[in-house]
């Protein structure tokens, strides 16, 4: 959705719930994908998430868009996604764990096995959709404390501050 996005949410939410025969009384937990991805999806995911959390008394569980799309698929592997600008968000991913995720050139960003938008013609294809792995993901870290979900960036946001001067306010 371009535009909207916050005032459908809830309502899309409670349409999933109703069609499963579910109410928000019977979660558990909540999951929610902490990006990197559009800078105001995101943060509108992540403030409903966590609100719903804090109403409905259950923990918030934030999972990156480069760990979903790394769960499942076989380690070594690096997960490269689109940034744009002729760069990816770039996360190597072994059987110890995975290393920081960073900001990298598009140009020779991976070798060995990768999956995401940008690894390429050879990428490995997702697991599972997205949406299912961040609920597998949250589900197996529900037991354990997590930090409050926020938002996950590499890269500041576009937008900048006007550049005219602020208004005079008159005694």
């Amino acid at each position: 959705m371009q535009k909207g996005q916050a005032e459908r949410l809830l309502p899309l939410l409670e349409e999933l719930l109703a069609e499963g025969g579910l109410g928000w009384s019977d979660l558990a937990a909540l999951a929610v994908g902490t990006g990197p991805g559009n800078f105001t999806g995101v943060r509108i995911s992540v403030a409903a998430a966590r609100g719903l959390a804090l109403g409905l008394g259950v923990p918030a569980i934030g999972i990156t868009r480069l760990e979903a799309l790394a769960h499942g698929l076989p380690r070594p592997l690096t997960v490269v996604e689109d940034a744009r600008r002729e760069e990816v968000y770039l996360q190597h991913f072994t059987e110890a764990g995975a290393e920081p995720a960073r900001l990298a050139p598009l140009s020779g960003a991976q070798t060995g096995a990768a999956t995401g938008s940008a690894a390429g013609p050879a990428a490995l294809p997702a697991a599972m959709p997205l949406v299912e792995a961040i609920a597998r993901l949250a589900a197996a870290r529900r037991h354990e404390p997590q930090p409050r979900p926020a938002p996950f960036y590499l890269r500041g946001a576009d937008a900048a501050p006007p550049s005219d001067p602020p208004p005079v306010i008159l005694p």
